[in-house]
């Protein structure tokens, strides 16, 4: 979901003494007697106090956007403002790349607030921090080495997102990461299998690439999981499995680079 930004807030307006007076001026307001039994003032001061910490959000000023968050959630905790509050710390977190911290934040406002109109965004946010989290992996160790603990919760949360909200504006940015973690995915299944294959431990091979096969559909390494399987077969001297294997992706898959070794295989049978 678009941050809230009510009218009267711009991205540059102000400056940070200024904001920071502005805000104790209003939480001045909102605990005379007066205004705290009145309704109509409580929400309107909860109102200004939220834009007055909007703006340092927006102004990037995290240090002073997190303390004046705090102050309204402090100051007028029943206001739907204070929810707002919660999500604008936690997008905080998001920028600063603290992504733990983040879906910690985005998680305890969908497990308070379940009803919440914001609720969806606050779960993409999950499943944006649980994929940036997990982005690093790809680049820095070998696919063996890898933690892929964090590209696992990602792509769980993706699906349930999807499959919750098909509709949501974001799905397009969800797609492609679904893609990504189940390409990475679908890799690690098939590096196992071949550490199984070159063991000749050709049961356990087998199980993994049927496993990411059936678990991660459409990674695009569907091609290339068959070839190996039918590879499999054949050192377990299963012919006609093996066959139908490459059978398989000649007849499924002919456009693919992989067709040429099923050509190959088929050939020398």
């Amino acid at each position: 979901m678009p941050l809230p930004t009510p009218n009267v807030i711009r991205k540059h307006s102000g400056h940070r003494l200024l904001i920071f007076a502005l805000a104790l001026s209003f939480a001045g307001c909102a605990g005379s007697s007066s205004n705290a039994k009145d309704p109509l003032n409580y929400t309107e001061n909860a109102k200004h106090s939220y834009e007055n910490a909007l703006r340092a959000f927006l102004e990037q000023d995290h240090e002073l956007s997190n303390q004046l968050m705090e102050e309204v959630k402090r100051n007028y905790g029943y206001s739907r403002y204070a929810r707002l509050a919660e999500l604008r710390l936690a997008d905080t977190a998001y920028s600063q790349q603290k992504y733990a911290e983040a879906i910690t934040m985005y998680k305890s406002f969908v497990h308070d607030y379940p009803n919440d109109a914001e609720v969806p965004y606050a779960r993409y946010r999950v499943a944006r921090s649980q994929f940036s989290q997990a982005s690093p992996s790809v680049l820095m160790a070998p696919l063996e080495e890898r933690d892929l603990a964090a590209v696992q919760d990602s792509y769980r949360s993706i699906r349930a997102f999807l499959a919750d909200f098909p509709n949501y504006k974001r799905s397009e940015d969800l797609k492609y990461m679904r893609a990504e973690t189940v390409g990475l995915l679908a890799r690690h299944e098939l590096y196992v299998a071949r550490f199984y294959l070159r063991r000749d431990n050709f049961d356990a091979a087998v199980a993994r690439i049927k496993f990411a096969l059936n678990r991660y559909a459409k990674s695009g390494l569907d091609p290339e999981a068959i070839v190996l399987l039918g590879e499999t077969y054949l050192k377990m001297k299963k012919r006609d499995d093996a066959r139908k294997a490459f059978e398989q992706v000649l007849s499924e898959h002919s456009s693919s680079p992989f067709s040429v070794p099923a050509r190959r295989f088929l050939a020398t049978m």
